[in-house]
């Protein structure tokens, strides 16, 4: 079997790119493992190519990613994480909001068909929901619910058969339950009281109002930092209100003597706080990604915190 020419390579690659990126970072949750898997399926494609060249290349191109991706979640889970995981930051334009695209219908049971459009599935919410999932299971519920494959062609895809597709998929929705009750589907209104939550929240502990602060947040609130093990981060979730409100009056202590600078991105379909430090200290982060939810009271209920560099290189 010959390999591809160049010129045919760069068309193929230039037409499921981006597709393909998609895909996988809601596979693996890492911008950084999706440009790799991106590369390899090309490679693959160029150098072990499908017989039938004819054929279009999306699905043979899907199999393969999908594949690799599966792949690397098992890899994961066998190898573990230091500390809390995260999701990667990407960034997502304000316009990237929309109504969803599809009416609401049933599955086989009457129940509302989970369905889940494309800035959903980024949000941090969501991406770490499907760790609960199967590496299979995570493949099929993005497959089905997300990019709307059908179940043959999602059979074909994974190269299971239409029966292992519909009870893999039952199974998915299954473990996306508590995820469900409790979601809200990422929108403007929603993150800009995030953000002016976490604005306030961090004015009053810079302000040293320790009480005020603590009222800003849910009884319950968790805080989840990710430095991957590269960089100091709380390991484990810091969790209620006087446990995060003296874990972040430390921080901003720390931080304040390295001249933070501060900008509002849309990351992951909802504002973020990224802080560049002025320092070379060993084992402290130079950047930082900072998210928050809120209740339906208005308290922040989460906070998330990226530090791991290779989390962050989808940011400029």
């Amino acid at each position: 079997m010959t390999a591809l020419t160049a010129n045919l390579a760069e068309d193929i690659f230039r037409q499921h790119e981006r597709f393909l990126w998609s895909l996988l970072y809601r596979l693996t949750g890492n911008a950084a493992d999706a440009d790799d898997l991106v590369q390899e399926t090309f490679i693959r494609a160029i150098s072990r190519p499908p017989a039938d060249r004819s054929a279009p290349w999306r699905p043979w191109l899907v199999r393969v990613a999908v594949n690799l991706g599966r792949d690397l979640l098992r890899r994961r889970r066998r190898r573990g994480y230091d500390g809390a995981w995260l999701p990667s930051p990407i960034e997502t334009a304000a316009d990237d909001y929309s109504p969803p695209s599809y009416e609401p219908g049933t599955d086989a049971e009457g129940n509302p068909a989970a369905r889940y459009d494309l800035i959903e599935s980024v949000s941090f919410a969501f991406l770490l929901a499907l760790e609960a999932l199967t590496p299979a299971q995570r493949a099929v519920l993005l497959l089905r619910d997300v990019f709307d494959y059908s179940v043959r062609e999602t059979a074909e895809a994974l190269g299971i058969s239409e029966v292992n597709v519909k009870t893999t998929h039952h199974r998915a929705r299954r473990a996306m339950r508590d995820y469900e009750r409790s979601h809200r589907r990422p929108m403007p209104e929603a993150g800009n009281r995030a953000r002016a939550a976490m604005e306030q929240f961090l004015s009053l502990l810079s302000n040293h109002d320790v009480a005020g602060a603590e009222a800003m947040l849910a009884a319950d609130v968790r805080q989840l930092s990710d430095g991957g093990g590269e960089f100091f981060a709380a390991r484990v979730p810091v969790v209620g209100r006087k446990k995060v409100a003296l874990f972040y009056q430390k921080i901003i202590s720390g931080i304040a003597l390295h001249k933070p600078r501060n900008e509002w991105r849309i990351i992951n379909g909802a504002p973020a706080l990224v802080t560049t430090l002025d320092h070379d200290a060993p084992g402290y982060a130079r950047r930082i990604v900072t998210q928050c939810e809120c209740d339906e009271e208005g308290r922040i209920s989460r906070i998330h915190v990226v530090l791991a560099t290779r989390k962050l290189t989808a940011l400029k």
